[in-house]
């Protein structure tokens, strides 16, 4: 018996607001986190919003855990790794059906460098999550495995690897500057007077 009109099933006392608490506490975390794994601000609102969402329609389960952030922050990543998978296929549908033509140039500007950002970006998801919780948000090697559902082993290497892919990325924008400027590097003061 559901107890309310319409079908609408009630709450226990006190619910809506511990779950407005957890919202006001946690929405921002979890938007800089889902910033993090997609590299945009409206997805990342997006991304926020519906994993809260999900936690409040399992809201007896997820403030019942031992870690309730660590729980929707399970959700979150989920949902962005998802988000990101349909993004890849997309863009892959596009490639083929406008025949292989890339929007991008084909030479990127060799000046600019490669930002952590988009670095990060470039991880596929679940290093790109390890990696964040680990050395962003400071989780230990346990508490990510948590997070994400994961052992421990899988924790350490796809932080692990996930870190020397980002230095390789960086090195790599790094060389290519070097490069692009004739093999040497301009002071401070060369690169202010062009």
């Amino acid at each position: 018996m559901d107890g309310g009109s319409g079908g609408e099933r009630r709450r226990p006392h006190g619910t809506d607001s511990e779950f407005a608490a957890f919202f006001a506490a946690h929405y921002n975390e979890l938007a800089r986190f889902a910033y993090l794994l997609i590299g945009e601000h409206a997805a990342a609102d997006d991304v926020a919003a519906e994993a809260l969402a999900e936690a409040w329609k399992g809201w007896a389960r997820v403030s019942t855990a031992d870690r309730p952030l660590a729980y929707v922050r399970r959700i979150a990543a989920n949902i962005a790794a998802n988000r990101t998978d349909r993004v890849v296929r997309e863009r892959r549908s596009w490639r083929l059906w406008s025949g292989g033509r890339s929007e991008q140039a084909p030479h990127p500007d060799s000046d600019a460098s490669v930002d952590l950002q988009t670095a990060l970006l470039r991880l596929p998801a679940r290093k790109r999550a390890c990696v964040v919780l680990r050395y962003y948000y400071d989780l230990s090697e346990r508490e990510t495995a948590s997070t994400l559902g994961i052992s421990v082993g899988t924790v350490k290497s796809q932080s692990s690897r996930g870190l020397e892919e980002l230095a390789a990325q960086l090195r790599g924008s790094r060389t290519a500057s070097a490069a692009a400027n004739g093999g040497r590097r301009r002071s401070a003061t060369e690169g202010a007077n062009r």
